[in-house]
């Protein structure tokens, strides 16, 4: 008789380890596609309230109104453009670059990465003025920033030109509720 301890795994037990090595892995992908999806809104925010904060300067610094208008491109992506000249003379184009009609000038255009719209005050277009010696804005808007999946940021630009940041429905951290 040999009395000697077997040593190893069976098949049974190497199957078992596995099929819960590939129940952990599938719920933790799962999870990466959230945190990508909130850290994506979550700079697409940052940035849009940078450039608020950036047109407001620039028209002072300039000393001439600025205007920071939204748009929605065919392919259903948002756009916004920062130029001169009168609030309709600058769109975007089909790649996301700024097209300006007359004598306004582009200074910045962003477009939003697929599957995140930007909308002013409900409207996927719409314009902000800015003036240079007061540094106000006119209208005042909300602008909301929202993914495919429902995650959604909201800035609130009032008469001054300050921009407040908050979350709807809660669950972004980093943001308080609005």
């Amino acid at each position: 008789m040999n009395n000697a301890a077997q040593r190893g795994l069976t098949l049974i037990e190497a199957s078992i380890v596995l099929a819960i090595a590939a129940i952990v892995a599938t719920s933790a992908v799962a999870g990466f596609g959230d945190t990508r999806q909130s850290l994506r809104i979550k700079g697409v925010a940052a940035e849009l309230a940078s450039d608020l904060q950036f047109v407001r300067s620039e028209a002072v610094a300039r000393n001439q109104r600025l205007q920071f208008s939204f748009s929605t491109l065919p392919t259903g992506a948002s756009c916004y453009v920062i130029h001169t000249g009168p609030e309709s003379a600058c769109t975007c184009a089909a790649d996301g670059a700024a097209e300006c009609v007359g004598a306004a000038e582009p200074i910045k255009a962003v477009q939003a990465p697929t599957g995140i719209g930007v909308t002013v005050n409900g409207k996927s277009s719409a314009a902000m003025g800015y003036d240079p010696v007061r540094g106000t804005t006119s209208p005042a808007a909300t602008i909301n920033i929202a993914s495919a999946e429902g995650i959604r940021v909201r800035h609130v630009v009032n008469i001054l030109g300050r921009v407040r940041t908050c979350v709807p429905a809660g669950g972004l951290s980093g943001y308080r509720p609005c």
